[in-house]
């Protein structure tokens, strides 16, 4: 059985950077920032919602349960048109810290590096083509062979925002471990996810109506919507992911169930926060 852990504290700080005041002000100032980059609708390819907003959101959440600091380096894992990385921006320090955004989809990954990275250099920008296949049917590079472009222990933080929602078990397992290899020591995974529990009600009035026909892949840790693309939402049974976690060396430290499955919670998909182990702890 794999063990969520609070904070302690040798690992990252529990005292968030901001203050909520501050953080709640910073967020409040990007969603009505209209100086900065916002991509044409039409263009918008993954995601409901507010663009600022749903960023500004996730920003929130980066501070406030994964513990980011403004000097630490990102990692953003299926960074689409830079729906997270544009409130980074505000919040990131231009001098001390780095991000990284990868995407198969090489459109979103052009408009960022027009519309981002000539005014944030420190914000840069990678397509991989890694075969998916509901967003990159044609990719060269296997999902399960896929290998991180980066030296181990490169970043302090991952992003795995509505990623895991659109892979097979197999390929979770190896996203997973090329993210432990590339986090320093402390460094934290910030994922979300569809956590498909026993006790889950399919009827529930309030639930997500477009999510109530995930059906079981037989002989398999994961589930899919009957009549669409496999890889359209992928669900995946509770204990699947907190293994491939543990299995690939790190300790889950928050566990937090989203409002898709109906109930009053803050977030919509579940999200699973994980820290890499310092040396000698």
């Amino acid at each position: 059985m794999s063990q969520v852990l609070a904070l302690s504290e040798h690992q990252h700080p529990a005292k968030p950077a901001m203050d909520d005041k501050q953080l709640n002000w910073l967020c409040d100032s990007i969603i009505s920032n209209r100086f900065l980059p916002v991509p044409p609708q039409e263009d918008v390819f993954v995601g409901d919602g507010d663009y600022r907003a749903i960023g500004a959101e996730f920003l929130g959440h980066f501070v406030r349960m994964g513990g980011l600091h403004p000097t630490e380096d990102v990692l953003d894992i299926g960074c689409g048109i830079g729906r997270i990385a544009v409130p980074l921006t505000q919040y990131l320090d231009t001098d001390m810290a780095k991000y990284c955004g990868l995407d198969p989809v090489a459109s979103g990954i052009d408009w960022c590096k027009r519309a981002i990275t000539p005014v944030y250099p420190n914000f840069r920008f990678e397509s991989r083509d890694v075969r998916n296949e509901l967003y990159n049917p044609e990719g060269a590079i296997n999902g399960r062979s896929m290998r991180l472009p980066f030296q181990d222990g490169t970043f302090d933080f991952t992003a795995m925002i509505s990623v895991a929602t659109h892979l097979p078990p197999d390929e979770i397992n190896t996203y997973c471990s090329e993210v432990f290899r590339v986090l320093r020591p402390g460094g934290r995974l910030f994922m979300t996810a569809f956590v498909i529990r026993e006790e889950d009600q399919t009827s529930k009035p309030d639930r997500d109506a477009r999510l109530t026909g995930f059906e079981k892949a037989e002989g398999k840790p994961c589930w899919h919507l009957q009549g669409e693309n496999p890889m359209a939402a992928v669900g995946f049974d509770d204990a699947f992911i907190d293994g491939a976690l543990t299995s690939a060396g790190f300790e889950i430290q928050t566990k937090s169930y989203g409002n898709w499955r109906g109930g009053d919670r803050p977030h919509y998909q579940d999200f699973l926060i994980a820290h890499k182990p310092r040396r000698g702890v």
